[in-house]
């Protein structure tokens, strides 16, 4: 089974989850809440399609990516008291979504023909603009702007993919792997509160 097309549905669905409860403390209505949805889900994708000269852009050539998107915002709406339990400002379903974006971004870009290093950073901006967005939208610091391990965790798993990749390991346990690492990375970081040197 290809593993692929499930996990970007299932990328684009928990990012929309997190834009949409990224609201929760603004007077924003359920519309403000699935534009912040919509917005963080193919803010990633479309950035890297677009640097990438890809025609149509993902969500706009396969219209089940934006039923994802609505799945997400409506689910955020249903389930809204129960998700910001689990959320944790956002950790889980952005962690998730950096998860599924960097090794699908790394994908995407190698079908394209690009170099290994060009992959590598197109997976980075797959996994981290959406979120990137969203905080601009809700009027936070963004979060790769942080002192936090975020942008490096996937830059990590995209190397990851792409050295189990010129091995040969098996393209759905190396979508697996590099996406769990990417998702450890991150677990770790916030809860030891590791951090990269910053330039103070």
């Amino acid at each position: 089974m290809d593993l692929q097309y499930p996990l970007e549905l299932a990328g684009t669905f928990v990012f929309a989850i997190s834009g949409a409860l990224a609201v929760k403390d603004r007077e924003h209505d359920l519309f403000g809440a699935g534009f912040t949805g919509f917005v963080t889900a193919i803010g990633g994708g479309t950035l890297r399609d677009l640097l990438l000269d890809s025609n149509p852009l993902v969500w706009i050539g396969d219209v089940q990516f934006v039923y994802a998107i609505f799945a997400g915002i409506i689910c955020a709406f249903l389930f809204q008291k129960f998700l910001l339990k689990l959320r944790k400002t956002m950790f889980l379903f952005d962690t998730l979504g950096i998860g599924f974006f960097t090794v699908l971004g790394v994908e995407k870009a190698l079908s394209l023909g690009v170099s290994v290093e060009i992959a590598a950073i197109m997976g980075m901006f797959s996994a981290v603009m959406g979120g990137v967005l969203r905080d601009t939208l809700t009027n936070e610091i963004p979060i790769l702007f942080r002192k936090e391990i975020y942008a490096s965790a996937c830059l990590a798993g995209a190397i990851l993919y792409l050295v189990l990749n010129y091995f040969g390991l098996e393209r759905d346990y190396n979508l697996l792997i590099s996406m769990s690492v990417v998702i450890s990375i991150r677990m770790i970081a916030v809860k030891y509160k590791l951090s990269l040197p910053s330039l103070d």
